[in-house]
């Protein structure tokens, strides 16, 4: 009889947390997931500190820290949406969120903000998660692209060093560029482009000079049109690596921090990155290695650039959006997003926390890039549906070959506009 009241008992117990229709214990909790991209340590320790300090403040309602990666986040949240599996707190990218808010798998965000956090963040920054009328994402981290120079090589050079105030155009820069290869001699350069992924640096950097490359007609429909302003900053990048041969052809190929240790080796003077990779230079740098952070070249625009900032989206299927929204008015105070930002080395979007004194100190760059943080802009590719698939099949071997010389100026703009119009054309009949 014992064993047959213990069985009752065992089988009660396993009915009750199947009634729970999967969402956790029967005991009031709720349980959210939240799917973090950070991956430096600093980014990830202070990411897992506060989903700590909100559990700790808050025992109904529990957030998981689960680890994503950026390298197969859009495949792995696809999947995970069609399986019903998605995380209900969504770390991605600004450019990434567009199919999956047409697609409905992302709240619209509009009447689950504090007001607070609507305040925050500059109309700029949503505009860069707003997709129709609908907002699917709080946009929170902001990464501008600067230029990273040797000083000694600048300095001992006699060019003009510039800053926001009063930065090189792409003409100087240009200029600059066959200057200092010839001071420096040796077979060194000016400057290194790692180009591997050559599509957001060429739209970003173009803003500064008007371009924007995609055109929305007044019934919605998107279109590429490459005019003269989206060829200044393409065409600067192609002639300082085919005409002038201050670049090398050699790190088109590559990633940033492929070209670090002829960085540091002084093989190149200069090298544009985002403005993120201060981190790795600051702890990988040899000892006496000066470096300093200077504003990208400008064009008509000044220091506007096209910026896709991380963000943090909920799942349109998650249970408890309430809660998840709750749990984002706490992780991204002022205060934590200076943290945030800190760990990540980039820039907060929220207007009080931009403006914390330890982001406009001089030690590491920080103000050059708080600086020109105030003129980031959308990426240009922000809403365009079926960019992804553009940039993957259309736009980047044609600027790669465009870069490395293997193309003209002309096929270049045939291939972004005949062909990428093609690929839109399918997605806007969707």
């Amino acid at each position: 009889m014992r064993r047959i009241l213990a069985l009752a008992a065992a089988l009660a117990l396993l009915l009750t947390g199947c009634a729970a229709g999967g969402d956790g214990p029967d005991d009031g909790v709720v349980r959210l997931r939240f799917q973090s991209l950070a991956w430096q340590k600093e980014s990830v320790d202070a990411n897992r500190q506060l989903v700590k300090e909100w559990n700790a403040a808050h025992p109904d309602i529990r957030v998981e820290y689960v680890q994503g990666s950026w390298d197969s986040v859009h495949d792995q949240l696809l999947t995970s949406f069609e399986g019903g599996e998605a995380p209900d707190i969504i770390h991605d990218a600004s450019d990434d969120l567009a199919d999956f808010a047409y697609g409905g798998h992302l709240a619209d965000l509009r009447p689950l903000l504090s007001e607070r956090l609507r305040a925050d963040i500059p109309a700029r920054g949503w505009e860069t998660t707003t997709f129709d009328e609908g907002v699917y994402g709080v946009p929170f981290l902001q990464e501008p692209r600067v230029l990273i120079a040797n000083r000694k090589i600048l300095e001992s050079s006699g060019v003009r060093v510039p800053t926001p105030e009063k930065p090189w155009s792409w003409t100087e820069f240009r200029q600059i560029a066959q200057d200092l290869t010839r001071t420096m001699g040796g077979g060194r350069h000016a400057v290194a482009w790692p180009l591997k992924e050559p599509v957001s640096v060429s739209l970003n950097l173009g803003v500064s000079a008007g371009g924007r490359l995609f055109h929305r007609d007044p019934d919605g429909r998107v279109t590429v049109d490459f005019t003269e302003a989206d060829g200044i900053v393409p065409g600067t990048i192609h002639d300082l690596v085919v005409t002038d041969r201050t670049a090398p052809r050699t790190t088109l190929g590559s990633g940033g921090s492929d070209t670090l240790p002829g960085f540091f080796a002084g093989k190149y003077a200069m090298v544009p990155l985002g403005f993120a990779y201060r981190q790795q230079i600051a702890q990988q740098a040899p000892k006496g290695f000066e470096w300093t952070v200077l504003p990208a070249p400008v064009g008509a625009e000044g220091l506007a650039q096209g910026v896709s900032p991380q963000t943090l989206s909920i799942a349109a299927d998650s249970l408890h959006k309430k809660e998840a929204a709750q749990f984002l008015d706490f992780f991204l105070r002022p205060a934590n997003m200076v943290r945030l930002a800190r760990g990540d080395w980039m820039l907060p979007t929220g207007t009080a926390a931009l403006a914390d004194p330890s982001l406009h100190t001089a030690r590491d760059g920080w103000a050059t890039g708080a600086a020109v943080a105030e003129h980031l802009r959308p990426a240009p590719a922000q809403s365009v549906r079926g960019y992804p698939e553009w940039k993957d099949k259309v736009a980047t071997p044609a600027f790669q070959e465009y870069y490395s010389g293997a193309i003209d100026g002309a096929e270049l703009r045939r291939r972004l506009v005949e062909d990428g119009n093609r690929v839109l054309a399918r997605y806007q009949r969707r």
